[in-house]
C-alpha cells in the first residue's frame, strides 16, 4: 500500500516560474549558487541554499542562515511571485530533455510508511546532512526540497496521468539547460480520489534521490511528535514532499570516477596485477561503455577497455554485481587502497551528464591520475537492491533531468 495525500501547495505564479524555480540545493556548491543569485535575486536558491546571502566564511549550518531562508521565502510570497492553492491538490510535474519526457506525481507521502520500510531506500545517510535538512524544515516550517521517488508502472495510473496532462499546463517553461518543465494542478475531487485509490494498490515506493531529505522528514516528525501532547498522526509533519515517477520513464546516467593516487604503479603493472579479474586492452578510441561489466579506463592520454571477468564477482548479489561495486572491490581497494569511497579524498565522482571528455580533462590537467567510465545502473538494478534491503555502492546513480526546487512547496503551518 502506498499512502499519498493531497495538500495546498505553494508554487510560483505562472509568469514567474522560470525565474523562481532553481536547481536542487545539493548539485551546486555555495559559490556556484552565489554566482547564480547575483544574476537573479528571485531565485529559489535563496530559500533552499540561503548561505548565498552571507559571506563564504559564514557557516551554512546556523539558525541565522536558516532564518534568512525563511525570510526569503516569505518575501517571494509577499511580493506575489509565489501563491498557495486554496484547495488540497495533487500536481503532475513533467520534465522533458532531449525529446524524452517523464511525468511524476507531486504528493505528500507518509513518514510512517517510510519508517516501516514501505518507502524503500537504497543508500545510507550521514547524520550531519540529515540534521541540516531537518533544521532547515523546522525553522522554515516548510518542506522546500522534494524527494524523488519511483513507482512500478501500472495501466490505471498511466492512463490517468495521460488524461490529466491532456490539458494546458499551469506552468510551462524551458530552463537554461534546455530542460522543459511543465506543471498541472490537479484539484478535482474525483481525480484526487482516483489517484489516492490507485496508489493504494502499489506494494511500495522507492526513493531514487533524496535519502537525506526523507530521513530529515522522519527526524522532523520525531521532534514534532515529542513536542505535541495531542499528536494524532494526521498533522502535516507526518508527511513529506515527494515527486513519484513511473519506473519505465526514468533515465539514469553513469556516475564515473577519477582518482589521484596510483600507489606508484605504472600501467603495465596495473594490467598484470588485475589479470585474474579483468581483461584489459589498449584502445585507439575513447571507451564509453555500452554494456554492463565493461569499464573505460583513461590514463596518461590513453584509453583502455577493461572487461570484468565473470568469475570475479557474485552475479546473484543485487548490489555486489553492480559495476561500481566490482570496481571498488577488485581494483580500487586492492591496488590503490581506496576502500571507503565516502571519506577517501583521493577519489572524486563525475556525473555522466558531463561526458567522458570531462574525465579526459581532469586527468590531462594533472589533478588526477586515472579515470573510470562506467556503464549506467539500470532502474531494475536499483529496485532489486531496494527490494533486497541492501544499499547501492556510493555514488552509483546520476538521474537526469533534475527536479527544480520551488516548483511546489509544502508548508507545515496549516
Amino acid at each position: 500500500m502506498a499512502v499519498i495525500k493531497a495538500f495546498r501547495g505553494l508554487h510560483p505564479k505562472e509568469e514567474f516560474a522560470s525565474v523562481v524555480a532553481a536547481p536542487p540545493y545539493d548539485v551546486l556548491s555555495s559559490d556556484e549558487a552565489r554566482a547564480l543569485v547575483k544574476k537573479n535575486q528571485n531565485s529559489f536558491l535563496r530559500v533552499n541554499k540561503s548561505e548565498v546571502d552571507f559571506s563564504a566564511e559564514e557557516s551554512q549550518y546556523t539558525d541565522k542562515v536558516y532564518l534568512q531562508g525563511k525570510e526569503n521565502l516569505q518575501r517571494l510570497i509577499d511580493d506575489g511571485l509565489m501563491v498557495r492553492d486554496e484547495k488540497e491538490s495533487f500536481y503532475l510535474y513533467r520534465l522533458t530533455m532531449n525529446g524524452k519526457s517523464q511525468t511524476g506525481l507531486v504528493a505528500l507521502t507518509s513518514v510512517d510508511e517510510y519508517n516501516r520500510g514501505l518507502i524503500k531506500k537504497h543508500e545510507l545517510t550521514r547524520p550531519e546532512k540529515v540534521n541540516d535538512r531537518a533544521d532547515h524544515i523546522m525553522i522554515l516550517e516548510a518542506q522546500v526540497g522534494p524527494v524523488f521517488s519511483i513507482f512500478k508502472q501500472n495501466t490505471q495510473i498511466k492512463q490517468l496521468f495521460e488524461k490529466l496532462t491532456s490539458t494546458k499546463p499551469y506552468i510551462d517553461f524551458e530552463a537554461d539547460d534546455k530542460v522543459r518543465h511543465e506543471l498541472w494542478v490537479i484539484d478535482s475531487s474525483d481525480d484526487v480520489a482516483a489517484l489516492v485509490e490507485y496508489f493504494k494498490h502499489l506494494d511500495a515506493l522507492y526513493i531514487a534521490d533524496g535519502h537525506h531529505r526523507s530521513e530529515a522528514a522522519s527526524e522532523v516528525c520525531r521532534r514534532m511528535k515529542e513536542k505535541n501532547s495531542n499528536h494524532t498522526g494526521e498533522e502535516s509533519y507526518n508527511y513529506f514532499l515527494n515527486v513519484i515517477f513511473p519506473d519505465d520513464e526514468l533515465h539514469i546516467l553513469s556516475y564515473n570516477r577519477v582518482i589521484s593516487d596510483l600507489q606508484n604503479l605504472d600501467m603495465s603493472e596495473i594490467i598484470e596485477k588485475l589479470s585474474d579479474t579483468f581483461e584489459i586492452e589498449k584502445s585507439e578510441n575513447p571507451i564509453e561503455p555500452t554494456d554492463n561489466h565493461t569499464i573505460g579506463v583513461y590514463h596518461n592520454q590513453n584509453w583502455y577497455k577493461a572487461v570484468i571477468k565473470d568469475n570475479s564477482f557474485d552475479n546473484n548479489h543485487p548490489s555486489e554485481s553492480i559495476d561500481s561495486a566490482i570496481l571498488t572491490k577488485n581494483l580500487l581497494a586492492p591496488l590503490f587502497k581506496i576502500e571507503n569511497l565516502r571519506t577517501d579524498n583521493r577519489i572524486k565522482f563525475v556525473g555522466g551528464i558531463r561526458g567522458i571528455a570531462e574525465l579526459e580533462k581532469l586527468v590531462d590537467s594533472g589533478e588526477h591520475k586515472m579515470a573510470f567510465a562506467l556503464y549506467p545502473v539500470s532502474v531494475n538494478q536499483l529496485l532489486a537492491v531496494a527490494d533486497a534491503g541492501k544499499v547501492m555502492p556510493p555514488k552509483s546513480t546520476w538521474f537526469e533531468p533534475k527536479l527544480r526546487s520551488g516548483m511546489v512547496v509544502s508548508l507545515l503551518n496549516d
